[in-house]
């Protein structure tokens, strides 16, 4: 295909993105009161907890005459952007493909399959947690000071949590992604398993936007965990292939020849 086939058939894909992602702004604009309850449970719960313990006076506040105009339209905009994505996805997805080897497009169609499922989990485990990391940064507020929080701060926050969560549940996929195309072996995975847990911990302190540490063991462990399901994946697919090589050793260790 030329060149100037490829750009139009990108223009074109773009164009169907960017209606789909206006579409769900709009119809998210006209859910937005629910959203914002959505949004603001876990500061209403992490509030509850510290009222039921100590005399707190904080409260969610705007801190500008336009600013719940930009809100509004800020949240609509992220929810508009999450509930298109199957379809702008799918145009990224679709102008790749025919570029892509068949093993390479069966690859890509497992990564599809469990990427979504991953990262939503990731997002509702992190929603999950929210509430206990509102509640260790809010509990630092004194007595004698009202903690007023704007709102365009805390929807960043909550954004910023939910999607390191998210992006980290996609972490033992692309692990067994690399060992399919033969960049890394199960075998490799273990002797690198104490530095990556080390790595994991280190990346769960930095990433989370709380510094407490109940939310980076959150995040920490169900990283953990996955990290060791992929391992065990890895190791069985390198035994699959060695077998379908009509070996029992594995690419990267010595023969017995």
């Amino acid at each position: 295909m030329p060149l100037v086939a490829h750009l139009r058939e990108l223009r074109q894909r773009l164009i169907k993105g960017l209606v789909a992602i206006v579409i769900m702004t709009i119809v998210a604009w006209n859910f937005y009161d629910p959203l914002l309850d959505v949004l603001t449970r876990p500061f209403e719960i992490a509030i509850g907890h510290l009222e039921n313990r100590r005399d707190l006076n904080a409260a969610l506040t705007f801190t500008g005459v336009g600013q719940p105009f930009t809100f509004q339209l800020k949240t609509s905009v992220v929810a508009g952007i999450v509930a298109s994505s199957p379809v702008w996805l799918w145009q990224i997805w679709a102008f790749i493909v025919p570029a892509l080897h068949p093993k390479e497009r069966k690859w890509s169609v497992l990564f599809g399959i469990f990427a979504g499922p991953l990262f939503i989990a990731g997002i509702v485990l992190g929603y999950f947690v929210l509430p206990k990391g509102l509640e260790v940064l809010i509990g630092f507020t004194p007595d004698i000071v009202s903690n007023l929080v704007d709102l365009g701060g805390y929807l960043s926050f909550v954004l910023r949590t939910i999607l390191v969560f998210g992006v980290a549940a996609e972490i033992p996929l692309f692990v067994i992604m690399l060992n399919l195309v033969g960049v890394v072996s199960g075998r490799q995975l273990v002797a690198a398993r104490p530095w990556i847990i080390i790595a994991i911990f280190v990346f769960a302190a930095v990433a989370t936007p709380s510094t407490d540490p109940a939310t980076m063991l959150f995040l920490a462990v169900p990283m953990t965990v996955l990290y060791a399901v992929s391992e065990v994946i890895a190791r069985a697919l390198d035994r699959r292939k060695a077998a379908a090589l009509g070996t029992e050793t594995p690419d990267d260790e010595a023969s017995p020849l």
